[in-house]
């Protein structure tokens, strides 16, 4: 049975179907300043939005990375092939997989002795790979891990001792700050073997305004995408946002590289999630999400410092993404 939270408002009992997704709710919006997790995100609504976002005319990372592995695919994959050892290709936060499904197959044309593993929190992306891969790609060895991603690479080990090549691709490393990103970077080679390879996209720092008009489309899709987490929590943890009070805000410091969103409140108001009654002030925000920007310079030291040695770059035509190759010393 679902847990049941005690609704204070009415003495009614409301069922949360992720109490872990509950806590962290409650968590950020209990905190001063308000947060939410951008993890949550991704419901089957949410990677819906995203999908749209990555589509949209001024969301450059998508079409930057996806030039980057179309027009320099032999490259990359021969560098992760190495010496022709028996791999596994685990690809963290692996979306539709439409970026990597270019390397994977161009490895199995190849005759690349490698199993393919994503990893994903959402559980509606792990359903549609295992059932759309082995289409597209005919004999494919696939298995999907549905997880945070820690826990997913244990398991990954758990199921076999061969070499690892680890896939983050998307700037997926962007959504984190600095510090959080160098400590994710730490963590990961402790999962990893001397020998072991990281492909790692990065969103490169660039005109401020080509930056920001990513963040804040003229369609209003990044602001869909934060609005309906709010959603998400009517949906499953019995709130009663209305979202119509919130609107998105979404800056970019170049000297920081930080590029920030925030969902901001219209009117004092008060709602309910589960057993808790949360107030926001007129103005008062919420912060829901970084995507942190770096030079080329910059990754090379965070490899560096995470016990990495950067062995490739690859860029696009405009110099706006890079996917990097590390190898775990």
């Amino acid at each position: 049975m679902a847990p049941q939270v005690l609704t204070k408002a009415t003495g009614e009992t409301t069922s949360i179907t992720d109490l872990q997704f509950y806590k962290d709710t409650i968590a950020g919006l209990t905190a001063s300043p308000k947060y939410l997790n951008s993890k949550y995100f991704y419901d089957a609504h949410g990677d819906k939005l995203f999908q749209d976002l990555m589509n949209c005319e001024e969301y450059y990372p998508t079409n930057c990375e996806m030039e980057i592995f179309t027009n320099q695919t032999a490259d990359i994959c021969e560098a992760l092939i190495g010496n022709g050892d028996a791999f596994d290709l685990i690809e963290l936060g692996a979306g539709d997989a439409t970026k990597s499904t270019k390397l994977l197959k161009y490895l199995m044309d190849n005759k690349a002795d490698f199993s393919y593993l994503p990893i994903d929190i959402s559980e509606n992306v792990i359903s549609y790979l295992n059932m759309t891969l082995p289409v597209i790609l005919p004999g494919i060895d696939i298995t999907g891990l549905n997880g945070d991603y820690f826990d997913m690479l244990k398991k990954a080990a758990d199921i076999s001792d061969k070499r690892k090549v680890v896939m983050f691709l998307g700037s997926n490393i962007g959504n984190m700050p600095v510090a959080d990103a160098e400590q994710f970077c730490n963590e990961l080679r402790k999962h990893l073997s001397p020998g072991d390879m990281v492909l790692i996209g990065v969103d490169l720092k660039k005109n401020p305004a080509t930056v920001l008009a990513a963040y804040n489309d003229k369609e209003g899709i990044t602001k869909r995408f934060n609005i309906n987490l709010l959603e998400r929590m009517n949906r499953e943890l019995g709130a009663n946002f209305d979202v119509n009070q919130f609107d998105h805000y979404a800056m970019y410091d170049p000297e920081t590289g930080a590029c920030k969103s925030y969902l901001v409140s219209q009117a004092e108001q008060r709602v309910m999630i589960g057993s808790e009654l949360i107030s926001f002030a007129k103005d008062e925000y919420i912060y829901m999400e970084i995507s942190q920007k770096y030079t080329i310079e910059q990754t090379d030291e965070m490899a560096c410092k995470s016990g990495f040695k950067p062995l490739a770059h690859f860029s696009d035509s405009k110099g706006w993404f890079l996917d990097a190759i590390w190898q775990a010393v």
